[in-house]
């Protein structure tokens, strides 16, 4: 990878011998690597058990996940943050395994549509959920960098499964307590 990012940075009329940019492929390829490690990623190590039995059936939220992407038409990152809430089924999921699933997808190449709807079915895969509801909300540098220019854009995606789908008053209680 380090060589593409020589051969590109030379395209762009570059000097990669130049001091700021020295080391720069090399940098850049690691970070390249480092933004990406969700394709590297083993769900099953990643929640390595951390199912607990319960009795528990009030919804269960983790909000304000920090998330960041990359776009997957223009490489530029997006970021934001991501909330989650599921309605246990004599099952629940140990905390940071939440916030570990939401990096694993948000650190591949996404889009925000697919990105919420992944790890949403990703949680009801591993806990067997009654309900999961995901929302995921983001800047996206392609569109504040480039193109259309709007720095105040925010958007906004949702992913409701089981019960958060059927049931108005499931998802009207996820929507209200995440915000």
């Amino acid at each position: 990878m380090e060589k593409y990012y020589e051969n590109l940075l030379k395209s762009i009329g570059e000097d990669i011998k130049r001091p700021g940019l020295k080391s720069t492929p090399l940098r850049a390829a690691r970070a390249f690597e480092y933004l990406t490690k969700g394709y590297r990623d083993d769900l099953d190590k990643i929640i390595n058990n951390a199912v607990f039995p319960s009795d528990n059936d009030e919804m269960i939220i983790v909000k304000n996940i920090e998330m960041y992407s990359l776009c997957e038409h223009h490489l530029l990152p997006f970021f934001g943050k991501c909330h989650v809430g599921y309605l246990p089924n004599g099952k629940i999921l140990g905390l940071s395994k939440i916030a570990r699933i939401v990096d694993v997808f948000a650190r591949r190449l996404q889009v925000q549509e697919n990105l919420t709807k992944e790890i949403a079915e990703t949680i009801l895969k591993y806990t067997g959920a009654k309900g999961v509801g995901v929302v995921v909300e983001a800047q996206h540098l392609c569109m504040m960098m480039r193109g259309v220019e709007k720095q105040n854009s925010l958007m906004k995606t949702s992913c409701m499964l089981g019960a958060f789908r059927r049931e108005i008053s499931t998802r009207s209680e996820f929507l209200s307590l995440i915000h």
